[in-house]
């Protein structure tokens, strides 16, 4: 279903001014560029998502980007271009740019080549000696939206890292992870990705590497992985590489997880490097695409952000509806087991503080009960502090079905752009207590989602709590009302 990858058109590459040094022999003077063919955009100007389209008529959205686990928005609060999720409208005017002409010089050359501050360019330091610049001129067919750490104006979309865990705890993770502040060592490049999409319909959205700095450019040094392409042409990774994964089926009516790829600066697709930083590149992915999908996932190395289609958001519920969903669940008067008190799921502007009425739940067998300090189950053995009894494992026993396990506060997920469908919140995640529908624990327990150099790990993505279990969800057993 996805398209062809959007490579460059070998004829939108020129060779080089009578200044720059003489050219290898293999690049020689080419053919004036197909004006008709589309190309990767990349541009300047930088406004918020608000405000970006004409007022005499209805915007065209192209789709909206949404930070895993962060559950409807950063712990902080959601302010400007640091926010928990981003849409993406058509620009009053385009602001894209697309190859033009192609330099080789002297590296020690390359900071007077690149001195006009009104041209794109990528700058590839193949040596000391030898480097090779792209320079770009403005394409009236794409808008170009970047993505990156970096607070500077030329970036849309600030993103920080995002504290995953590998143990949830419960109300905790709700809203948490990663927040407002930035990483002290953060692994999100400040320029990392660009989104280039077509200014008329279908509105095709591709994704490369790398985003232009403040002086319109891209550097890729010395140690980056980069090389010339068969046809002459430029290509590289970045430093900490920008994974993609494209769902293998219809993210909304047959989720399943597809191969998690690299997307190159020049948008061409790559198998993952041996690990996330590595020189080598990994083997060209020719049959596919870097044009994002309903439910395509881009990993930044600390962050990882699913883009959802107009199409795709309609499925999903919106907040009005989730209020709805939280109100029926509450009119049905669920009741602590035990106690025999009435629970209630809090409103949820609410989070963090875990409110009197709240559900809680046994994670390993889905009994719904009341807060209660009693249950834990004591280790057989080794003495705890002092030797007077054996040591607490912090875990529960179940008064009803005995089985132990951890036992945790429920939180509905209020970030509708994650879940598959609107269907009735049935399930929650495991360990964390994130409560959605079927449908919506199903299709994320089964997605890998990248950690650290190499590892892979299925997690909430409410709030980024690695799973655990057998499936990493539960279906909650609710105690109805005994009058």
């Amino acid at each position: 279903m996805s398209s062809e990858p959007q490579l460059w058109p070998v004829g939108m590459v020129l060779e080089g001014s009578s200044e720059a040094l003489c050219p290898p022999p293999s690049l020689e003077l080419r053919p004036s560029c197909n004006k008709s063919q589309p190309s990767p955009p990349l541009g300047s100007s930088s406004q918020p998502h608000d405000g970006v389209f004409p007022e005499d008529k209805e915007p065209v959205k192209y789709g909206e980007l949404i930070v895993l686990g962060h559950n409807g928005s950063l712990a902080n609060g959601d302010k400007g271009r640091r926010r928990s999720r981003l849409a993406l409208y058509k620009r009053p005017k385009a602001n894209g740019v697309k190859p033009d002409v192609i330099h080789n010089v002297s590296t020690p050359l390359v900071s007077k080549a690149l001195s006009n501050k009104s041209q794109h360019s990528i700058s590839y330091t193949l040596s000391r000696s030898h480097s090779v610049i792209v320079e770009y001129t403005h394409d009236t067919n794409t808008d170009m939206f970047q993505i990156g750490r970096s607070t500077e104006s030329m970036i849309d979309f600030v993103v920080t890292d995002t504290a995953g865990s590998s143990s949830g705890q419960g109300g905790g993770a709700a809203g948490e992870g990663g927040g407002g502040g930035q990483s002290a060592q953060s692994t999100i490049s400040r320029y990392a990705c660009r989104i280039m999409c077509e200014r008329s319909a279908p509105y095709t959205a591709r994704i490369y590497a790398a985003g232009f700095d403040s002086s319109k450019n891209i550097f890729l040094g010395e140690r980056a992985a980069k090389w010339r392409t068969s046809d002459g042409l430029m290509d590289g990774l970045t430093t900490n590489g920008v994974l993609v994964m494209h769902p293998a089926g219809e993210f909304v009516s047959e989720p399943a997880p597809g191969v998690w790829r690299e997307i190159s600066v020049c948008g061409n697709v790559f198998a993952l490097r041996e690990t996330r930083s590595a020189q080598q590149r990994g083997k060209l992915v020719e049959n596919e695409s870097n044009t994002l999908q309903d439910g395509s996932l881009i990993d930044l190395c600390g962050a990882t952000l699913l883009w959802r289609t107009p199409a795709g958001l309609r499925h999903t519920p919106t907040l009005k509806q989730l209020e709805s969903l939280r109100q029926e669940l509450n009119a049905a008067r669920p009741q602590c087991p035990v106690g025999f008190n009435t629970l209630a799921f809090p409103s949820l502007a609410q989070r963090e503080i875990v409110d009197k009425k709240q559900p809680w739940v046994y994670v390993n067998c889905g009994h719904v009960h009341g807060y209660h300090n009693w249950g834990y189950r004591k280790e057989k053995g080794p003495a705890g502090p002092g030797g007077t009894a054996p040591a607490s494992t912090g875990e529960r026993e179940c008064p009803m079905c005995r089985r132990v396990g951890p036992y945790v506060p429920l939180w509905l997920g209020c970030e509708g752009g994650l879940y598959l469908d609107a269907g009735p919140p049935t399930h929650a995640f495991c360990p964390c207590g994130h409560v959605c529908s079927e449908k919506t624990v199903v299709g994320w327990s089964q997605i890998p989602l990248p950690h650290g150099t190499h590892a892979f790990h299925a997690a909430c993505p409410f709030c980024g709590t690695w799973l655990t279990g057998e499936q990493g969800h539960i279906k909650l057993i609710f105690q109805g009302p005994v009058d």
